[in-house]
């Protein structure tokens, strides 16, 4: 059962027939895909989604996979895909709750495109432990804009692009600065994040593209039975010169990518 009183932010980009949904990574939000969708028009139209504890969206009490994929089911089916399957585009944290909403409401999803993460438990998230850990830290009360807590960030976390990522879930409201993402929960359920659900008897045997990037670790060869179980019609790519952030690293190799599996 999903709440229906639950809220996801969505944007809708362009108004072709055939519609593509991308679901964002942890810390992200929906724009994040704005230039690939926009790169896909006419041809498709597309839906960014804020998944739960990110954006605009409602937060939930726990994180659970397959609650996340229920919400967002939920949402297509009274939306985007009320009338037609859709495609289901989702990276990292959202590729597996891509993974969980195909396998459990296949019905919904036209094709599927996980980016840069795997059907199975990864061990190591202290980067993740990391970064979440300093931005809890930072005492929002003292800083009075983004630019304070950037120069705030910038000795535990050097990277200026990585800093930029995570301070676009810092908003300016009435009563000063606040996260549009829920840190707490998010920093307390890094383990669940790095698992994902057992399903026993679930396939989806639509066509699935899996893309990994060349320089990241995240698609391990581990992986490749269980994904091949769960999902018989899998094509599995690689790009050159990307590391986990693929779309962001190479936006125009993986638009062609993409449009190329879309339109086939």
């Amino acid at each position: 059962m999903t709440d229906r009183s639950f809220s996801l932010s969505t944007q809708t980009l362009g108004d072709a027939d055939q519609t593509v949904v991308f679901l964002h990574g942890l810390f992200g939000q929906g724009k994040n895909f704005t230039q690939i969708a926009k790169a896909l028009q006419p041809e498709f139209r597309s839906v960014l989604v804020d998944l739960p504890n990110h954006g605009d969206s409602d937060w939930t009490e726990t994180f659970s996979y397959i609650e996340q994929a229920d919400l967002v089911a939920e949402q297509l089916r009274s939306g985007a895909a009320a009338e037609e399957p859709v495609h289901l585009v989702g990276h990292s944290m959202g590729g597996k709750v891509a993974m969980c909403l195909a396998l459990r409401h296949p019905e919904l999803i036209r094709s599927l495109v996980i980016v840069d993460i795997s059907p199975v438990k990864r061990e190591n998230m202290d980067e993740f432990d990391h970064l979440l850990g300093n931005l809890r830290q930072l005492d929002l009360e003292q800083l009075s804009s983004r630019r304070d807590a950037d120069a705030q960030l910038r000795e535990p976390i050097p990277e200026d692009m990585v800093r930029g990522f995570l301070l676009q879930s810092l908003e300016s409201g009435p009563e000063g600065l606040a996260w549009k993402s829920n840190l707490d929960l998010l920093h307390e359920s890094l383990a669940e994040i790095g698992d994902f659900p057992e399903f026993s008897e679930e396939q989806y045997e639509g066509p699935v593209l899996w893309i990994a990037g060349a320089k990241s670790d995240y698609v391990e060869e581990r992986a490749e039975p269980v994904m091949r179980e769960l999902f018989p019609r899998v094509f599995q790519t690689t790009i050159k010169n990307a590391g986990h952030w693929v779309h962001a690293e190479q936006p125009q190799v993986f638009t062609e990518v993409l449009r190329r599996f879309l339109s086939s």
